[in-house]
C-alpha cells in the first residue's frame, strides 16, 4: 500500500503511549510530522485520530471497532510498540485495509530476564522476606525455600521468549517442557525440550508453569484451577517444593478467581504475575494481597535497552509500512 499524494513523504504520525527520543527523532530526521499525545476513550471514539496516517501505542491505548469506524479514509497504519496486538481490533483494522505492524524482537531479553527473576523470587520467598523485614522480623526459618535445579519447568508457549527463558532455565538444572500446538517438533528437539501434545500432561508433569502464548480465546483462561490441580508438587526425585506459576504474557491467560482458590487451598505454592486480567489492577482485587502472591505493573518490556529497540524497530517498521514496503512484522497480512 503506497502513500502517493502525501506532501512528499512526509505523514503525520500520532505517539500515545510513549517511545524513546531516539525512535521519535527517527521519524521526525525522516521528515515525518510527529505528534506526543494522549487520548480518553471518548476522544478516540469521536474521531480524534482521523487526521492522521498513522498511530503508535503501546498497551494502554485501545484501538477499538468504534475507535476504527471513527478514524474516516486517512488512517493507514497502526504501530504496536511491543508484540501482544490484543488491544487492537485486526479483524476491523483490515476489514479497512489498515495495516497493523508490531515489533516482536526488541523486548525479548527484557522479559526473559523479568521471567526468571520472578522464578527465583518465588521460590526463595523474596517478596516475602522483604515484607517480613521492613516490619520488623527476623524469620529466618520460615523462609526457606526450594532450587530450581533438579525441578521441572512447563512452557506455555514455545517462541522467542518461551525459548530464552527454557535456555536459562536449562542453564540452572532445570528440566524443560512445553506445549505449543503450533510448533513444529524439531524445534523443542533441538533445543532438548520436550514436547507436549495437550496442555494437560504439561500440568500433570510440571512444579513449575511459565506462561508465554498470546491472548485469544483459545487461550483465555487456559491456565485454570483444574489444571493448576494436576500440577505434581514434587520434582522428579520425590522433593516436596511445592507448585509455582509465573505469567509475564499476558492477562487473562491465567483464571485470577481460580489461581486465588488455589493459593488459599494450598494447590499453589506461589504465584508471579507481571499481567493482569485488568489493568491496572484493582487495589479491590485479592490476588494482590494474598502473602504467596508477588506482581510487577507490566513491566515486562520496561527497560532502558528494550524501549530504545522498541522504538527504533516500530519506526522503522511504520515508515516501512507508509512507503508500501514489505513490513515482516505485519500482524494482519492474512487478513489484508
Amino acid at each position: 500500500m503506497s502513500f502517493i499524494g502525501l506532501t512528499g513523504n512526509m505523514a503525520k504520525i500520532v505517539v500515545t503511549d510513549g517511545m524513546s527520543d531516539d525512535a521519535v527523532s527517527l521519524l521526525e530526521k525522516k521528515g515525518h510530522n510527529v505528534t506526543l499525545k494522549s487520548f480518553t476513550e471518548q476522544e478516540l471514539a469521536e474521531g480524534c485520530l482521523s487526521e492522521f496516517d498513522a498511530i503508535i501505542v503501546r498497551s494502554a491505548t485501545k484501538i477499538t471497532d468504534k475507535v476504527l469506524h471513527s478514524t474516516g479514509d486517512k488512517l493507514r497504519v497502526i504501530g504496536r510498540a511491543g508484540v501482544g496486538v490484543d488491544n487492537i481490533d485486526l479483524k476491523v483494522a483490515s476489514e479497512s485495509g489498515i495495516i497493523v505492524v508490531n515489533a516482536p524482537l526488541a523486548s525479548t531479553q527484557s522479559v526473559v530476564e523479568l521471567t526468571i527473576s520472578h522464578l527465583l523470587a518465588s521460590i526463595r520467598n523474596l517478596p516475602k522476606s522483604d515484607r517480613s523485614l521492613r516490619s520488623g522480623k527476623w524469620e529466618k526459618k520460615q523462609m526457606v525455600g526450594t532450587e530450581l535445579s533438579g525441578k521441572s519447568l512447563g512452557l506455555i508457549g514455545f517462541g522467542r521468549i518461551a525459548q530464552g527463558v527454557g535456555m536459562v532455565a536449562r542453564s540452572m538444572g532445570m528440566e524443560i517442557h512445553a506445549y505449543d500446538p503450533y510448533l513444529p517438533p524439531k524445534v523443542a528437539k533441538s533445543q532438548n525440550t520436550k514436547l507436549h501434545k495437550d496442555v494437560d500432561s504439561l500440568f500433570r508433569t510440571c512444579t513449575h508453569i511459565s506462561v508465554h502464548c498470546n491472548l485469544t480465546d483459545e487461550t483465555y483462561h487456559l491456565v485454570n484451577y483444574e489444571r493448576m490441580n494436576l500440577m505434581p508438587g514434587k520434582s522428579r526425585l520425590g522433593l516436596k517444593c511445592g507448585n509455582h506459576i509465573v505469567n509475564c504474557a499476558r492477562g487473562g491467560i491465567i483464571d485470577e478467581a481460580g489461581l486465588l482458590n488455589a493459593l488459599n487451598e494450598g494447590i499453589i505454592t506461589s504465584a508471579a504475575l507481571d499481567v493482569f486480567e485488568q489493568e491496572p489492577v484493582k487495589p479491590s482485587n485479592e490476588l494482590i494481597s494474598h502473602p504467596n502472591f508477588h506482581g510487577t505493573p507490566h513491566i515486562g518490556a520496561a527497560t532502558i535497552e528494550a524501549q530504545r529497540r522498541v522504538g527504533i524497530d516500530i519506526a522503522n517498521n511504520v515508515m516501512r509500512a507508509l512507503d508500501g514496503k514489505n513490513v515482516k512484522s505485519t500482524v494482519n497480512s492474512h487478513l489484508l
